[in-house]
């Protein structure tokens, strides 16, 4: 069996090492034919550079082309060089490389996407805003798949070549689209408890520049969720707003029909038949959207 440990890198110098060791070390004592590939995402510090000293397969973007793009190098550089099991880690060491071997051991059972959940495991800190919108994903993706995932955002999995070629089209991560993709071509999706690390106090997030920006990058992602794969659920909850505020006021005009009488109000008797026309528009919409989903 061919094992390749890929690691996705943007900036980080001051880890890249130590997670490359580390990794060396535990695979070193299992009889795995291992590898182990790291994909620069257009650093502009010495990961590159240190990665290969490292021991490391280094490929590189010529520019910061984000997570996704950087997945889907990795999944085409794993599937070039013929993995069986790819497992994905971070290359800041909050994820334990010691815990590698027992997803491969997960996937060997027969599961095809095994998630190292961090909310079954140990974290040792994780800001309050992250920790809400990992559970918000988490939520919306398990009633998408109709199967209960308690962390979808982690970065740390193992899963077949057969998951490695699903297309990620998503222009800000892959963690969710995935998921979502695996579980809708039947792929057996399974969680094991994992050890998430303090970030050190050198290091800092590549993902979350601050809560803010956090939230907001989270809140659209959110949306494009569900746009994109409950298209009915998304569209008719719009829809459905606009032809409820529209009857509200449907309802308002009949009261003063048989009360005082209709008289004037023409620019509410518009934006009563404006919402109701865009309702219906919005749930058509939907239901043609439904048709064509991903």
């Amino acid at each position: 069996m061919k094992v390749v440990i890929t690691i996705p890198a943007y900036n980080e110098e001051k880890t890249i090492a130590k997670v490359i060791n580390e990794i060396m070390i535990v695979m070193g004592k299992e009889k795995y034919d291992y590898k182990i590939i790291v994909v620069d995402d257009g650093s502009k510090d010495n990961t590159l550079i240190i990665a290969k000293k490292s021991g490391a397969l280094v490929f590189s973007h010529p520019r910061n082309l984000g997570l996704a793009e950087t997945f889907n190098t990795e999944m085409q550089k794993c599937l070039e060089i013929g993995a069986d099991v790819i497992v994905h880690t971070d290359a800041d060491g909050q994820y334990r490389a010691g815990e590698i071997p027992k997803l491969i051991d997960e996937v060997k059972k027969g599961n095809d996407l095994v998630l190292g959940s961090r909310f079954k495991g140990k974290i040792e800190h994780m800001p309050l805003i992250k920790r809400i919108g990992n559970i918000s994903f988490s939520r919306v993706v398990s009633q998408i798949i109709r199967q209960n995932i308690i962390d979808t955002q982690t970065g740390f999995r193992a899963f077949t070549k057969e998951v490695a070629k699903i297309l990620i089209t998503s222009n800000y991560t892959y963690t969710q689209e995935q998921i979502i993709r695996a579980a809708k071509s039947n792929f057996r999706i399974k969680e094991i408890p994992v050890y998430f690390a303090k970030r050190g106090a050198k290091t800092k997030s590549r993902l979350m520049k601050n809560p803010l920006d956090y939230a907001i990058k989270g809140g659209i992602n959110l949306i494009r969720i569900y746009r994109d794969y409950e298209p009915l659920k998304f569209f008719g909850m719009m829809g459905g707003s606009f032809l409820t505020i529209g009857l509200l006021i449907g309802i308002w005009f009949i009261y003063l029909h048989f009360t005082s009488g209709i008289v004037g109000h023409l620019g509410l008797i518009t934006l009563m038949l404006l919402l109701f026309m865009t309702g219906i528009q919005i749930l058509v919409f939907g239901f043609l959207a439904d048709m064509y989903k991903k």
